[in-house]
């Protein structure tokens, strides 16, 4: 690919062509990034040209990302989610700007469906046959959905802790579905296994620098959404890592082709049970696993396995880590929803139980204008909403009972 200089190691710098490289490093196994020709693409990508280009989805980027081939593409409509400007919240919230990024406006109902769209595109130019993943849910969800109507097989390995409406979706759309007696961290070893014994290609986030790149657009349409700018802060949920760190890229990819120029703040928000990250950010020690625990499956990880460069984005951007509770967690899903009028599952609604946290210790200005991801659908893990919501009282079919019952709620005297 004439636009991609190379893949780099981001621990040993060992720079490798993109015909060679297996995924990971070939010299000491680390992480992988992708770097591109800047000079070359702004010959041809500009902010004329996509004001031209009339296809609304995460492929308008086209020229930003590893694929060569867009007949490989899949047809479903993956990105250019809403931003959502919230009036009435930020002034609640004593914030000037807060906009909210609605990802679960995706074909399944997650960001993770673009990392999937590049890993199956990816896949399908390398004339691959199987493509596997381990996930808690979001990430299979997305890749059993793409590789749908292709001639790829997808193989999940999925852990005991998958949510019945994301388990569904696995089986609804024909994955292979493997289920794990384990952890997501188990799950990720057999499915890494598995792709080193079978030969498969894999879309694991951490370990396919190419899921990384996917995610990077949500960071481009915050900026053509914000006519070219990026805002002050970006408030997102980490897991692995990835999405903030493709978050990251993309604010930076368009810093380097003049688009936007300035950089915005990036707040990792992690639950306190699963908080690799931000434990290592905030005591600046190296990372170390945890034994995981939140509600919140969708970043629930023992050991996060894009945590080197999720933590060179927040040290690049100044960032912050913060952690919130279970129970900050449960009670921002019917918060966000009557306020903002999204119903995000719990590691979505996490942005903005962290948000409240950051503006009660005042590390967020008045003036500034604030992102946040809500990365998933509220539809994914009913179970979670259900434990903070009021249970439905069944009346008698009369309207003397309607009566009674609108009384006991105080609706009417």
């Amino acid at each position: 690919m004439k636009k991609i200089l190379n893949l780099q190691c981001i621990n040993c710098g060992k720079e490798h062509k993109t015909s060679e490289a297996n995924f990971v490093c070939s010299a000491c196994g680390g992480n992988l990034e992708v770097n591109y020709d800047y000079k070359l693409i702004s010959k041809r990508f500009s902010i004329g040209k996509l004001k031209d280009n009339r296809e609304f989805d995460m492929w308008r980027y086209m020229d930003l990302l590893p694929i060569n081939d867009h007949d490989k593409v899949p047809h479903v409509h993956v990105g250019w989610t809403p931003l959502y400007p919230c009036k009435e919240l930020a002034k609640e919230l004593h914030i000037s700007n807060l906009l909210i990024k609605d990802e679960g406006r995706n074909p399944t109902g997650s960001i993770k469906d673009r990392g999937s769209a590049v890993a199956v595109a990816r896949a399908l130019e390398l004339e691959q046959e199987v493509i596997a993943d381990a996930s808690t849910g979001n990430a299979s969800d997305s890749l059993a959905c793409l590789t749908a109507s292709t001639p790829l097989k997808a193989v999940i390995f999925a852990p005991k802790s998958v949510p019945d409406p994301k388990l569904v979706q696995l089986l609804v759309y024909g994955a292979e579905v493997i289920g794990v007696d384990g952890s997501y961290d188990e799950a990720f070893e057999l499915c890494k296994q598995s792709v080193q014994k079978y030969g498969w290609y894999s879309r694991a986030a951490g370990f396919n620098p190419f899921t990384r790149e996917g995610k990077k657009t949500c960071a481009f349409e915050i900026c053509e959404q914000m006519d070219w700018e990026a805002p002050d802060k970006v408030i997102v949920a980490a897991g692995d890592g990835t999405i903030l760190a493709g978050l990251w890229k993309g604010f930076t990819d368009f810093n380097k082709l003049g688009i936007i120029e300035r950089m915005p703040q990036m707040i990792a928000v992690q639950a306190e049970g699963s908080a690799a990250i931000a434990q290592a950010f905030n005591s600046h020690t190296e990372v170390k696993s945890v034994a995981a625990h939140t509600v919140a499956d969708s970043i629930v990880v023992n050991y996060p396995r894009d945590a080197a460069l999720a933590l060179q984005a927040l040290q690049e951007s100044n960032g912050m880590a913060v952690t919130v509770t279970d129970e900050e967690i449960l009670q921002a899903i019917p918060e966000l929803a009557r306020k903002a009028n999204i119903f995000a599952e719990p590691a979505g609604a996490a942005p903005y139980a962290a948000l409240k946290k950051l503006v009660a210790e005042g590390k967020i200005e008045r003036d500034e204008s604030v992102v946040l991801i809500v990365g998933g659908n509220g539809l994914k893990d009913i179970d979670s909403a259900m434990q903070v919501l009021s249970k439905v009282c069944v009346i008698p079919p009369t309207m003397a009972a309607v009566e009674e019952e609108l009384k006991a709620k105080g609706f009417i005297k």
